[in-house]
């Protein structure tokens, strides 16, 4: 099955863009203990940015941001616990803080002592619960930058929304599948104006999902509370797509008002903002570096 996957996803992602992204910002899978991995995607020297992306989504996706940024920082992507060839979490149901867990051991193992940490959608359920004062990792976060931060269904007036959205995310994996989910939702990530390509990255990139990491990443978005998580132990910026109709702009305000900071609108850009306007995200990311 998986086989099939691949072979069809690659069939909507020009052969010249899967070879750009295995030339430029191969994968190669770092232990972090036991018998764990997490596999990365790294490009460029200095500085590091560390990028966690979203549900739908996983480290190839931050390809176009690394070719702008690796001239002047050390870009580093994971595939989150469960997806790409990273170990899942051994919890069927992982909070926040596990996620966060095994992107410390990530850390340890790069060496990583001071990043900008940079968390979309559902990265950023894990990049605040790792910025939190109390987090083991925050000393070493000089800078958190939330893009299109999900709020997650954890808070308990949030019941309700949280059994609705669990049962029909995996009503959806179960009916559809993974290749089936990806050629149906992955149009919702980017705007009415995004390119072919940018079309064709979010597409690809939903289809290699793994079933297992997707189920557990539904568990995190639906038990996870970001707000409870701010503001965070050092300075924060937060951005979305000024036409994201997935965290859209009025949701991203409150988070942003929650860490005391304006929300910054990324213009012409949906959900997946990095991916249809990696050169606007780059330049945010440049003043976090600069900062």
């Amino acid at each position: 099955m998986n086989d099939a996957i691949t072979t069809d996803a690659q069939t909507a992602l020009p052969a010249s863009e899967l070879a750009l992204l295995e030339a430029r910002f191969p994968a190669h899978a770092v232990p972090v203990g036991g018998s764990a991995v997490v596999s990365v995607r790294e490009r460029g020297a200095g500085p590091a940015i560390v990028c966690l992306h979203g549900i739908g989504s996983g480290a190839a996706s931050w390809l176009g941001l690394a070719l702008q940024l690796a001239p002047q920082a050390r870009v580093i992507a994971w595939d989150a616990p469960g997806y790409g060839a990273s170990t899942p979490l051994s919890a069927a149901q992982p909070s926040a803080a596990d996620y966060a867990q095994r992107l410390h051991g990530l850390l340890d193992a790069l060496d990583v002592q001071s990043c900008v940490l940079v968390g979309h959608s559902l990265g950023a359920l894990t990049a605040a619960s790792a910025a939190r004062k109390d987090s083991a990792l925050a000393s070493r976060i000089r800078r958190l930058v939330l893009i299109s931060p999900a709020a997650g269904y954890g808070a308990p007036q949030r019941e309700e929304a949280r059994r609705k959205v669990r049962a029909e995310r995996l009503a959806t994996l179960d009916e559809l599948g993974i290749a089936g989910m990806a050629a149906k939702r992955a149009g919702r990530l980017v705007s009415a104006g995004a390119s072919e390509l940018a079309r064709q990255w979010v597409q690809w990139n939903m289809a290699q999902l793994n079933d297992g990491g997707l189920r557990q990443a539904v568990e995190l978005l639906c038990n996870a509370d970001l707000l409870a998580d701010l503001p965070p132990a050092m300075p924060v910026r937060v951005a979305c797509g000024a036409l994201d109709a997935v965290t859209t702009p009025e949701a991203c305000a409150e988070v942003a008002r929650r860490c005391g900071v304006p929300l910054e609108s990324i213009a012409d850009a949906g959900h997946a903002s990095y991916v249809e306007r990696p050169q606007a995200v780059a330049a945010l990311l440049r003043e976090a570096l600069a900062a």
